[in-house]
């Protein structure tokens, strides 16, 4: 989501200068790729790259077929085979063993529902949603970014009849959270369709303020997530200390989940060094339907504050203690505050991601799940 926002950012800086602009984006790879389907990046008239398509590989001739596609324009499909051996037509040793299907689209303000349209609807609520991009490997006609669905919303310029099929599809894959690639006939025109489930960005709730929490912050703003840092000291939570989080709150324990909108997407950490004061933030936050609560502190400190509950009636039941992480962080030999950061970010990250952080090495099957297989007509 950090990517899209950056886009859009940068798509809004040139337009104020009249500067046309494409965006480029990976709908489908076959095999090994630095990035997977969903990976944009905006390439304007004058070179600048926002946002990135491969490690760098590709993004030199990606800029003259987006500069291409802006002349033009007309949307274009490219296909990268780095798994031909002859990578000097790339100017690069590419070694990435992959097939990358890239649709470039010249942004036209004057077209109602044009990519970048789509992409600001995107991230203007913290929704699920699903995105859709039409391509087609066998005709040069390509629709590109044509709609974007959420329960509540629906925006798109497709024909009604293919844009009833979509949205059935669309459906499925918000409920399913998972992207595909499906196949349809338009005028008799082979489509295939990239419809892209996309969660909300990470928000990031840091209860504790201290010094610890700074390098912590830095670190989420880097992976664009959403961080709120609270804290009941006026002296430490404040937006001086802490310039890159996105919101700084003066709490006490029991009043952040009121001022806090709390959805899947949404993780704790508690940080404050106040034993009292996470306890009382923990009691709140069992009643809440969670997917990561980090605690810092020896196992010793939530074993109490487990035996505390329980005397007060409030058992921790085995659901409940599978979403506490406590110590909190992965094991990475962490001593300092940077190095602890990490540690826990990369855990949220493992957490939410659905993996279980062994080193790349000792993975027995690829990094990335494989893309779908495009589908043919029968």
């Amino acid at each position: 989501m950090k990517e899209i926002r950056d886009i859009i950012k940068a798509y809004n800086e040139a337009s104020k200068q009249g500067k046309k602009a494409a965006l480029a984006t990976v709908v489908h790879v076959e095999g090994s790729s630095y990035r997977r389907p969903g990976a944009r990046m905006l390439v304007t008239e004058d070179g600048k790259l926002t946002g990135a398509i491969s490690g760098g590989c590709l993004e030199g001739d990606a800029l003259r077929k987006a500069l291409l596609a802006i002349s033009q324009q007309q949307n274009k499909l490219v296909t990268y085979d780095t798994t031909d051996e002859d990578d000097a037509k790339f100017g690069v040793q590419l070694g990435c063993n992959g097939i990358v299907h890239i649709l470039f689209e010249p942004v036209q303000d004057n077209k109602e529902f044009n990519a970048i349209f789509l992409l600001q609807k995107l991230i203007c609520e913290r929704q699920n949603a699903v995105l859709v991009t039409l391509f087609s490997l066998h005709h040069t006609q390509q629709p590109g970014t044509s709609l974007l669905y959420r329960d509540d919303l629906l925006e798109s310029s497709l024909p009604d009849i293919l844009r009833e099929q979509i949205v059935e599809e669309a459906r499925q894959a918000l409920q399913n959270r998972s992207s595909s690639i499906k196949l349809y006939q338009q005028e008799g025109q082979e489509l295939n369709a990239f419809i892209e489930f996309i969660p909300p960005p990470v928000a990031l709730v840091v209860a504790g303020a201290g010094n610890d929490v700074q390098p912590l912050v830095e670190i989420t703003s880097i992976l664009g997530w959403h961080t709120t840092v609270v804290d009941g000291r006026q002296t430490h939570a404040t937006a001086q200390r802490f310039p890159k989080a996105d919101k700084v709150m003066i709490a006490k324990p029991a009043e952040i989940l009121q001022q806090v909108e709390v959805d899947t997407q949404t993780v704790f950490l508690l940080m404050t060094h106040n034993y009292n004061y996470d306890l009382v933030l923990l009691k709140e936050l069992l009643t809440k339907d969670c997917k990561y609560i980090g605690i810092l502190g020896p196992k010793k400190k939530l074993d109490r504050m487990f035996s505390e509950l329980n005397d007060e009636g409030i058992k921790v039941d085995e659901k409940s203690r599978a979403i506490i992480y406590s110590p909190v962080g992965l094991d990475i030999g962490a001593e300092t505050s940077e190095e602890i950061a990490v540690s826990i970010v990369a855990e949220i990250k493992t957490v939410l991601a659905g993996k279980s952080g062994i080193s790349l090495k000792e993975k027995e099957v690829s990094i990335h799940s494989h893309s779908a297989e495009i589908p043919v007509a029968p």
